[in-house]
């Protein structure tokens, strides 16, 4: 059996998990507290990114994605700085819905699942 890796762990919760060659990524959320939806969607992509990196993995290899949006009504504006970072042919499966934050100042939450290169 593999054994699991917890990285960057904060007493509370793991940043990610590794077993058995999937990354699990705990839900990211953006740095800048009163940034709109797109904003905070390209912070959590990029904060996304380099935790993928740093587990051997990247956006080609998602193998699902959870989004969870404070409002839905903001749902075009992260999906536009979604499509533009999916990788084309390459599109994880996802769910997106609207959910009560920790923060209210945070508008967009995301979780996923990852194979390592």
């Amino acid at each position: 059996m593999s054994e699991i890796v917890y990285k960057n762990s904060n007493g509370r919760f793991a940043e990610a998990t590794v077993y058995n060659g999937i990354v699990y990524v705990a839900g990211q959320v953006g740095n800048t507290r009163e940034a709109d939806v797109t904003t905070q969607t390209k912070e959590v992509l990029e904060k996304i990114d380099r935790i993928l990196e740093e587990n051997g993995s990247d956006k080609e290899h998602v193998l699902m994605a959870t989004v969870v949006l404070k409002d839905m009504s903001t749902v075009n504006e992260m999906n536009a700085v979604w499509d533009a970072w999916v990788v084309k042919d390459r599109e994880p499966a996802r769910m997106c819905h609207e959910g009560k934050l920790v923060s209210p100042d945070w508008k967009v939450e995301i979780y996923l699942t990852a194979v390592v290169k």
